[in-house]
Order: C-alpha cells, then sequence, then structure tokens
C-alpha cells in the first residue's frame, strides 16, 4: 500500500473510465479529476461491486445526492470492477452517482488505499473545489463506512472555511 496525499495538498489528477445511471440510461465516458475543480468531490473507494457492504454504502450515498448537491459537492464511487460491471450494479440498485474503474488499481495506489487479497481498502476522500485534500478517511477492515450525516458535516466545514 504507498503512501496517501496528506491533508492540505493537491489531490494528484487522473483519469478513469466510468458512467453514470440518468433515468434509464447509463451514460459511459472518461472522468478527470481535473475537470471537477470547482466543486468539492467526495472519492468514495469500495473493494466492489454488489458486495453487502458496499452496496450499502452506496445506496445511502445515492439516497443522499439532494445533501451533498446542497454543499456544491458531487460523488465518485471507484472500484477495481470494469464499467459493464458498474453499469449492473448501477441499474440494479438505482446508484445515481458516477462509478470509476479502476482495474489495474493505480489510482488505488496513488491514494494509498490499493491491499493485497481485497483489491482496495475501504477509503473516503473529501477535496475541495480547487483540489486541495481536505479529509479523508481510510478502513482498516472495511466493515463499515462512513455515513451521510459525516460526509456531509465534514463538507460544511470545508465550505465553511
Amino acid at each position: 500500500m504507498g503512501s496517501s496525499p496528506q491533508l492540505g495538498s493537491v489531490v494528484p489528477d487522473f483519469t478513469l473510465p466510468g458512467g453514470v445511471l440518468t433515468e434509464d440510461s447509463f451514460e459511459r465516458r472518461d472522468y478527470k479529476l481535473a475537470e471537477a475543480r470547482g466543486r468539492a468531490l467526495v472519492l468514495a473507494f469500495y473493494p466492489g461491486d454488489n458486495t453487502t457492504v458496499c452496496t450499502k454504502q452506496l445506496c445511502a450515498y445515492s439516497s443522499g445526492m439532494e445533501t451533498f448537491e446542497a454543499l456544491d459537492a458531487e460523488v465518485w464511487g471507484i472500484s477495481p470492477q470494469g464499467v459493464d460491471s458498474h453499469e449492473s450494479f448501477a441499474r440494479a440498485h438505482g446508484l445515481r452517482m458516477p462509478l470509476l474503474a479502476d482495474p489495474g488499481r493505480e489510482t488505488a495506489r496513488a491514494f494509498g488505499v490499493a491491499a493485497p487479497g481485497i483489491g482496495v481498502r475501504r477509503a473516503v476522500f473529501l477535496i475541495d473545489a480547487e483540489g486541495v485534500l481536505r479529509w479523508k478517511h481510510v478502513a482498516l477492515l472495511g466493515a463499515t463506512f462512513q455515513s451521510l450525516d459525516t460526509l456531509s458535516d465534514q463538507l460544511s466545514g470545508i465550505k465553511n472555511t
């Protein structure tokens, strides 16, 4: 596992393929971190599509999209599965945030969350509108996840600084 970006530092740019479910279509494109500037961004790394805890986590974040929108924040989910798997996962659970594919785990390594055996540690990084890391949580076991309330409290704090 590599080292994670430090709080207060600009997060390294990356580009990953992904897609987002909008009504009945799954719109595929490349997602570039640099293009997200101007809004806060929640990067939610998760071990796998259609696993119990990951499904609960992403469903909670998806059902809270209005909360994130009110805080002028986007949410991106990132895991090692491919875009086809992400489309199936998004359709099965009505997930409304972009799901990005990191099959080689290069981005997970850049964020210090690649892990032998499990692939990717469950982690959340909050990045401000200028691309600076303001808050992070990297789970050791990943049996639980950061709640919508915790993330909205942290985002509110970022917005008010």
